[in-house]
This record gives C-alpha cells, sequence and structure tokens, in this order.
C-alpha cells in the first residue's frame, strides 16, 4: 500500500494545480491507465463477496451484470466517446446543458450527486468494511465489538481513499487503480488456481474434472425466472443498466474523458471489456469451489470467499491480499469521491454563482474541500448501514433506478435526435422519479414484474415521452459547437477488437450453459459454435490487415 502510494505521488507532482489537471488527469491518460482506473473503479468488495456469494448459493447467472457489460464499453468506444470527445467535456450534465438547457444540467447533477450521497459512496464503504472484518476477523483480532471494529474500519479505507481524491485528484485515482487491479487478478487468479488443486486433493487436473462433472447445474448462466438474474433480462433492462453504467455514469465515463486521444481512449475502454470477460472465472467459479468443499452449510451465502481465502491462503500471503482488496475499496471510493467533487465544482456552484464559473484557482480549492465534505459525510452514513440492514440493502440494491434510466434515455435522445426539446428532457426526469418510486414501494404487491425488466418497461415509456414532446414542441435552436482538446482520430485496430470482444462474450454464454459445462459434457454443438465465431474473427482481421495494408 506504501509503494502504490509512493508511485501515485511521484507520477502526480504538479499535476492538480489546474481544473483538468484536478478532474481529468490534464487530459493525458494512456490506454492503459484508462482500463486499469476502470476495472478497479467497477470491481469492489460488494462484487467480490456478492458474486461468490451468488455462485455459491445458486448459479453463473449473476455474471450476466459483468460479461455483458463488455458490450456496453464497445459501445462506448465506437459511439459516445467520439461525440464525448469533440465536445471537449467534463462531466456528463455539461454535455446535457448544450444539448438541452442549464436546468437539465442541474437537474442531473442533483440526481448524480443524491445517488452518490445518500447510498452509492456510504455503501462502497460499508460493503468494504464488512468484508475485511469477514475475511480479517478483526474484532477478534483486536478484542473489540463488531460496530466499532465496523467504525474502525470505515474510518480506515476512507481516509486513506480520500487522500488520493482530495490532494492528488483523477491522475493519483488513476495510476493507484492501475496498480492495485493488476494486483486484483494476480490473487483473484491465485485463489482460483489454489481452490482447483484443493478440489483436486492437490491435483490440478483432477480439481477441474471434479469442478465439471461434481453438480454441472452450478455451471450454468442461463438463469431461470426463479435465479438472481432471468436471461430474459439481459434483453430488455440489463442492456439500458450497462449502458447507464458504462456510457453515461460520470464515476466511471470520467477517466475515459480524460484520454490523452480518441485511440488511447478506445483502447483502454476496449481493454477494460475484455477484463470483464475474465470475472466469472475469477469471481465467480471460486464461489463454486466453496460449494464443493463445504457443502451448502455455511450460515449465508456471502461467506464463501472469505472462507474459501482463509483456508486457501498461506499466511505470508494474507498481506498482499488485504492491501488488493483495500485497494478495490478504495479505488471505487475515491472516484466516487473525486466525480462527486467535479459534478459539484462545474455544474452546481456555477448556477449558485448567476452562471459565472469559478476561477482556475479557486475551482481546484473548493474540489479539495467539496472532496473532504462529501467523504466525512460518508463517513457518517456508512456505519448506519449496520442497524437496518435489510432494509437499507434493498433501498440500495435498487436505488440506482432513479436516475440510471432517464440519464441514459435524455444521453441517447440527445446523442441522435436534434428535434428533442428540454422540456421533454425536464418531463422525463421528474416523471420516472415519480413512476419508479410508486412503483417499488407502493405498489410493489400488485405490480410483480423484475425490476430489470422495469427498466426496459420505463425506457420504452419514457423515449415515448422524448418523442412526443420532439412532434408537439421541436427544438429549432442550433447545436453548441466545441473545438476539441485531444486527436480525434479513431484506433485502426477498433472495430476488429470489438467483433473479437463480442465473439468472446457469446464464447462465455456457450461454455456457461446447458450446451458446454452445464450439462456434465461438452458435445459437438459447443464447438461447432466455437468454430463459427473462430471463423468470423479469422474473416474480420483478415480483411482488417489487407485494408489497412492494401499492398499485401
Amino acid at each position: 500500500m506504501g509503494l502504490v502510494a509512493f508511485v501515485s505521488w511521484r507520477m502526480t507532482r504538479g499535476t492538480t494545480s489546474s481544473s483538468d489537471g484536478y478532474f481529468l488527469a490534464g487530459r493525458g491518460l494512456g490506454g492503459i491507465f484508462i482500463a486499469g482506473s476502470l476495472l478497479l473503479t467497477n470491481l469492489s468488495a460488494e462484487q467480490l463477496i456478492g458474486l461468490n456469494g451468488s455462485a455459491y448459493g445458486y448459479n453463473m447467472s449473476s455474471m450476466a451484470w459483468e460479461v455483458t457489460a463488455a458490450i456496453s464499453t464497445i459501445v462506448m468506444a465506437l459511439i459516445f466517446l467520439p461525440r464525448y470527445l469533440a465536445g471537449a467535456f467534463t462531466t456528463l450534465p455539461e454535455f446535457l446543458r448544450d444539448r438541452y438547457d442549464v436546468q437539465v444540467q442541474q437537474m442531473s447533477a442533483i440526481l448524480f450527486l443524491l445517488g452518490y450521497g445518500l447510498v452509492t459512496i456510504p455503501s462502497v464503504l460499508y460493503s468494504g468494511s464488512i468484508a475485511v472484518m469477514k475475511i480479517f476477523d478483526v474484532p477478534e483480532l483486536f478484542g473489540i465489538g463488531e460496530f466499532p471494529a465496523l467504525v474502525a474500519m470505515v474510518l480506515v479505507i476512507g481516509l486513506t481513499g480520500a487522500i488520493y481524491a482530495v490532494f492528488g485528484g483523477l491522475k493519483a485515482v488513476a495510476i493507484s487503480d492501475t496498480i492495485n487491479g493488476i494486483g486484483l487478478l494476480v490473487v483473484g487468479t491465485l485463489v482460483l488456481v489454489l481452490g482447483i488443486y484443493a478440489m483436486g486433493g492437490g491435483a490440478f487436473l483432477d480439481g477441474l474434472t471434479r469442478i465439471a462433472s461434481d453438480h454441472p447445474e452450478k455451471l450454468n448462466a442461463i438463469g431461470a425466472a426463479d435465479d438472481p438474474t432471468p436471461f430474459g433480462t439481459l434483453f430488455t433492462g440489463m442492456i439500458i443498466a450497462n449502458l447507464f453504467y458504462w456510457c453515461t455514469n460520470q464515476y466511471v465515463i470520467q477517466r475515459t474523458l480524460a484520454a490523452k486521444s480518441l485511440a488511447e481512449g478506445q483502447k483502454g475502454v476496449l481493454l477494460s471489456g475484455f477484463f470483464k470477460v475474465l470475472v466469472p472465472f475469477i469471481m465467480m467459479i471460486p464461489g463454486i469451489i466453496a460449494f464443493h468443499l463445504y457443502g451448502p452449510g455455511l450460515a449465508t451465502i456471502d461467506l464463501a470467499y472469505p472462507q474459501l481465502v482463509r483456508d486457501l491462503l498461506p499466511v505470508w500471503l494474507m498481506g498482499l491480499f488485504l492491501a488488493v482488496l483495500l485497494g478495490a475499496v478504495f479505488s471505487s471510493f475515491n472516484s466516487l469521491i473525486n466525480s462527486a467533487a467535479t459534478l459539484f465544482c462545474l455544474d452546481i456552484v456555477p448556477a449558485m454563482r448567476g452562471g459565472k464559473p469559478l476561477s482556475e484557482n479557486a475551482v481546484v480549492k473548493v474540489a479539495k474541500w467539496a472532496s473532504a465534505g462529501v467523504a466525512l459525510f460518508s463517513f457518517a452514513v456508512a456505519p448506519l448501514l449496520y442497524f437496518a440492514p435489510d432494509g437499507l440493502w434493498q433501498i440500495i440494491r435498487i436505488f440506482t433506478g432513479f436516475y440510471n434510466i432517464p440519464i441514459v434515455t435524455i444521453v441517447l435522445a440527445g446523442l441522435f435526435t436534434r428535434r428533442v426539446p428540454a422540456i421533454g428532457a425536464k418531463l422525463v426526469i421528474v416523471f420516472h422519479v415519480i413512476a419508479y418510486g410508486l412503483i417499488r414501494f407502493v405498489f410493489s404487491d400488485a405490480i410483480d414484474l423484475h425490476f430489470i425488466h422495469l427498466y426496459g418497461v420505463l425506457f420504452v415509456i419514457e423515449m415515448g415521452i422524448l418523442l412526443v414532446a420532439s412532434r408537439l414542441r421541436p427544438r429549432t435552436a442550433e447545436p453548441v459547437r466545441h473545438t476539441a482538446k485531444v486527436d480525434l482520430t479513431p484506433w485502426r485496430g477498433a472495430v476488429p477488437t470489438a467483433v473479437l470482444l463480442v465473439s468472446l462474450v457469446i464464447a462465455t454464454y456457450l461454455l456457461f450453459s446447458p450446451i458446454g459445462l452445464a450439462s456434465g459434457d461438452i458435445g459437438m454443438t459447443f464447438w461447432l459454435a466455437i468454430g463459427i465465431l473462430a471463423a468470423i474473427n479469422a474473416a474480420v482481421w483478415l480483411r482488417h490487415g489487407t485494408a489497412t495494408h492494401p499492398a499485401n
């Protein structure tokens, strides 16, 4: 942890004096740092514990949240990112201001800040603290009660993570994320390999054979209606939820807006998509290994991964695991803090000042104070989750539904239409907050609809509202033009890389399906499908190579 802090400090000295330097790392991030930061911003203790727990208790269906996200990274790289970088935006609400008006900018910024401050940031701190407590048995280690241990963990994790966000800005966040991301991949792979050895009684191949042959139904990712993630949701609300997260969520896309060029941004975003395809192997197969080793007798499914780590890792590696686990929590936390400060300084403060933006020096000072204020607020809220976990966790699970669907709806309309007016965007935001709240909290018994399907239904309704508004009161103003601050030449390998990524998503679902491992015996149908995917990729890459080098 000290090494990560030292490297981050050395590489960020003198880069945070301007707003671009503090919020966008001076628009100088390369593909590797973008991919590393995206990976660790997205993956935290909640996924490490939760996904393995879901695999232990159910099956592989919850991999949908991770694997299908790779498709959204393609959409971000090829469609959204070129438009964002062409507009030289720092925040998504800035784009909405130019496309609609200032009120839409403020409404979207407030939605983001409420979501981050009241739920997302505290839940990241809480889940990270609980994970450390479970794996390392902190109360017994220090002889204190569970709640004091939780408060101590919240403060340690929060203060350390806040240092990166408050003093180092986005560049320190991205650098620390990348180093910790490498550690997460190494340690996650190590737990997987040691688990397979344990399954086989010390023989790796025997362990693989047992995973594939004993309880093959656990390896099924084609979720039924009563599974955590029904397969049908992949084609309704899951698409919209992933588009929001990877293409319009400020704390995720901010590092892509900091790319030194469009080509580097596309490389980073697409590389993060390949990491998402790896997630089922590193963050779900260990849960299935835990089922084989311990049976269904653990007190809760969330104990599967902590128990496995305690039993498999030697003592001398536990410190490295702790550093990596905390690094994953730091990443999500400090990214959220930095993005909350960005939204406050660039989208809220100018409105409070009658439209006058802050000076370069003032904006960085205000950002540091805002970061510190958000961090302190989260320290106070996070431990409260301990006293009513069931109710609050349910709210956490569905709360992003209050703002993800209207944001992605008005962004899509803003990108691909010119006639949708600002009043349409405002109506969508107000309608969604009211309708979603009523359906989830007032009429939940009467409307028996999976919340992911609900995302899809509301998206269609809200897109209809925008189309009606464009007919009744079409927008006539000319779009605001900006000068890009980075090179917008696209990466030549983006399209064939995207085809390869889609193929890997399909192949992963084929592997964890009734024609793959879930049947207990991989048959010819699986290999035929894989052969077709391989042939398609070979043709695409061959054509790409010929187009790039016509002389050949």
